[in-house]
């Protein structure tokens, strides 16, 4: 924790008091919560950025879209647009936000929504003529004015909950008792061959309640990256020289799974909207080499560089041990709401 961090202090007790306050209103029912009759998923974290909501969000879609009618909503952080918008052939990540235009791009048959008052996102989804049947909450475990059915937590391995403080002496929106209204906890981020001693310690420092099931997650990458109309090998490149660009949270692990020693590492904040100055600046880095970047950031660069260099790699959500009881929990929830 640096010395500034370190003199703000009083100020993350202040807030720490206005967001138990809050939570308690809402508890007691003083703060109204809206219901609504069908299954919705929230998935949040306590921290701001960077836990994975996203690969997480695609594994929810993965498990329920064969099954029911899937609708996602997101607020469409650093969107250029206002209200509610529902995704179409018209829209992009300036419009959407990147991470819900990447859903779209990705998940033909399933509804792609943004609204930063999700009561009203709800609402104007189940207008439509064709209605989901399931509703998953992107970023919405601290938007209680709606009362969704179920809500997964999200905590890094590398960071949990358990271990960090109020903003701004430290990265919590909330109190960590706010762990609480959470059905599932998932680590994420964790290294692919956890040990289960290694779980049950951090098991231990998390102080799950009885009703509370906990998970542990990796980024799996892919073994391809991919343009516009085609893919390659990861392995064919690993070689090659390369400019590697990401503007998320946490890049570290992007970089140290497709970088050699000389490639160039650009890091840019977390939902960077890329300029004309930054556009040039790679051109020029790169000249005739790949670029290869984040699925969530290809979706703001696709047009602005060549599709003969512009590649990107996915990522999703595995699971270290556990994936069919955590699929059967959720596909009771819904069947049983």
């Amino acid at each position: 924790m640096n010395l500034l961090r370190k003199l703000l202090f009083p100020f993350a007790i202040l807030y720490g008091l206005i967001t138990s306050i809050r939570n308690f209103l809402f508890d007691k029912g003083i703060l109204k919560s809206y219901s609504f009759d069908l299954p919705i998923i929230a998935v949040g974290n306590l921290s701001v950025g960077g836990t994975g909501k996203t690969p997480q969000i695609e594994y929810l879609i993965r498990l329920l879209s064969d099954k029911y009618k899937i609708a996602t909503l997101s607020r469409g952080y650093k969107r250029q647009s206002e209200g509610f918008i529902l995704a179409d052939a018209s829209s992009n990540a300036a419009i959407l936000g990147d991470e819900p235009f990447q859903f779209y791009q990705k998940f033909k048959n399933i509804k792609v929504a943004v609204d930063a008052n999700r009561k009203n996102g709800i609402e104007q989804l189940l207008s439509q003529s064709n209605k989901p049947e399931v509703i998953l909450l992107d970023d919405a475990f601290q938007h209680r004015k709606v009362k969704a059915g179920f809500y997964i937590l999200l905590t890094s391995y590398g960071d949990l909950y358990s271990d960090d403080f109020i903003l701004p002496t430290g990265n919590l929106r909330e109190s960590r008792s706010g762990a609480q209204r959470a059905n599932i906890i998932i680590v994420t981020k964790c290294p692919t061959s956890l040990s289960l001693d290694a779980q049950n310690e951090v098991k231990k420092k998390l102080y799950l309640s009885k009703n509370q099931e906990l998970y542990f997650t990796y980024i799996d990458y892919d073994d391809c990256i991919y343009s516009e109309d085609k893919k390659i090998k990861v392995g064919e490149i690993k070689s090659l020289d390369k400019v590697l660009i990401a503007g998320i949270a946490k890049p570290d692990p992007f970089f140290d799974y497709i970088k050699k020693e000389n490639d160039i590492c650009l890091s840019f904040p977390d939902h960077h909207n890329f300029t004309d100055k930054d556009i040039l600046e790679i051109k020029n880095l790169a000249q005739n080499s790949l670029i290869i970047t984040t699925e969530k950031d290809y979706v703001r660069l696709k047009g602005s560089l060549t599709s003969e260099q512009l590649f990107y790699i996915p990522i999703k959500s595995s699971f270290v041990s556990g994936s069919e009881n955590f699929d059967k929990v959720i596909l009771n929830y819904i069947l049983n709401n």
